[in-house]
């Protein structure tokens, strides 16, 4: 644990993939010591491959690469990193799918973080991939500057070393880390200890005039449910931003059937329209907030790794109530009573689903 002052980091929201892209890759280029990358989805594409050989390039330069990437969400193999491995490169696949008795429970559970980390420095963390696929989506990446840095590049190396284990001390990989008033809250897939979830619901419960929540997975289970239902109805002003159809058309089954309880209750929901909203931010009264790589569902909550940064911090959250008021305005709101009318065979679909919304 550090003290000091949070307001002393210098926190950049980028919503736009090619901006954070641009900032991201001259961050790469500048490292003089180490590049360390945890992330999802790095796919063979265009911009997959402009990440690839500026990291193959750095790592001809002497400086010490590591990649940790999803084997699931990755799109990418080891033939496409063997030029950077072959310049001294680290990469590990994180967990496998294998075939056996027990490979739902354990295949279900990957690596959904987003950090990259340079030379004790510069942190970023968010939303998004390093993909092509997205590059028209509207997402939430953070450029951190300040030695904040160093605890990230920690988690980074714990989770390198436990990248096959499916048994390890989850108490310990989940324990709150506080570097001068903010908060990195790390979820691994566990019931028992869901971090994130408790600082939603720490939040939640103590808002006095606002919350905003935006996500482009809105499934979250009854205690949070209960929670922004009774928030709104103590006269918190409860917004939630989603996506008017996200990448995932059987999440969007899926949260509907639970936006007329919400809305009927006072939470006032908002879809956004342009593009996919692929964002993942929680502000509550102007002041505390939530960023990161989870999503506002049962499977970012339960089942992967997630991390979070989380506190007050003054220029930041003036950053995100900009991006979510311009958010909002490109939005239709909800009408419940378009949404009471909705056809049967919609109904029957989120009736349907329901038992399996772990999975989505």
């Amino acid at each position: 644990m550090e003290t000091g002052n949070s307001q002393e980091l210098q926190i950049r929201l980028i919503s736009d993939p090619l901006a954070y892209y641009t900032a991201m890759l001259s961050d790469i280029n500048r490292a003089r010591e180490y590049i360390f990358l945890e992330i999802y989805r790095f796919r063979n594409d265009p911009i997959g491959i402009r990440f690839r050989d500026n990291l193959i390039k750095k790592c001809r330069e002497g400086v010490k690469v590591r990649l940790l990437i999803d084997s699931w969400g990755a799109s990418s193999g080891f033939a496409f990193f063997q030029e950077l491995i072959d310049a001294g490169g680290e990469l590990r696949f994180f967990k496998k799918i294998k075939l056996n008795w027990d490979a739902f429970t354990k295949s279900h559970r990957r690596d959904h973080r987003k950090i990259l980390v340079i030379d004790d420095e510069v942190t970023w963390i968010g939303s998004a991939n390093i993909s092509g696929y997205s590059l028209n989506w509207r997402e939430s990446m953070f450029r951190i500057k300040g030695s904040i840095a160093k605890p990230f590049k920690r988690i980074i190396s714990e989770n390198y070393n436990i990248y096959n284990k499916y048994f390890f001390d989850k108490l310990s990989y989940t324990r709150l880390i506080k570097y001068n008033g903010l908060e990195i809250i790390r979820d691994v897939p566990s019931i028992a200890f869901q971090p994130v979830k408790k600082k939603f619901l720490e939040l939640i419960h103590s808002a006095t005039k606002e919350i905003v929540i935006e996500s482009p997975y809105f499934l979250p289970g009854s205690s949070l449910r209960k929670a922004l239902i009774d928030a709104a109805m103590r006269g918190v002003n409860v917004f939630v931003h989603i996506p008017k159809k996200s990448d995932v058309g059987i999440m969007d089954v899926l949260t509907s059937k639970y936006l007329g309880e919400l809305a009927e209750k006072g939470v006032q929901i908002f879809f956004y329209l342009p593009q996919n909203l692929h964002a993942k931010l929680f502000l509550s009264d102007r002041k505390y907030f939530v960023i990161g790589s989870s999503n506002f569902d049962y499977r970012s909550l339960r089942y992967q790794h997630e991390i979070c940064l989380a506190g007050e911090h003054k220029s930041l959250v003036r950053q995100m109530v900009s991006h979510m008021n311009e958010t909002r305005r490109s939005s239709e709101a909800f009408d419940y009573e378009r949404w009471m009318q909705r056809p049967v065979i919609q109904r029957f679909f989120e009736w349907l689903l329901v038992p399996l919304r772990h999975l989505f």
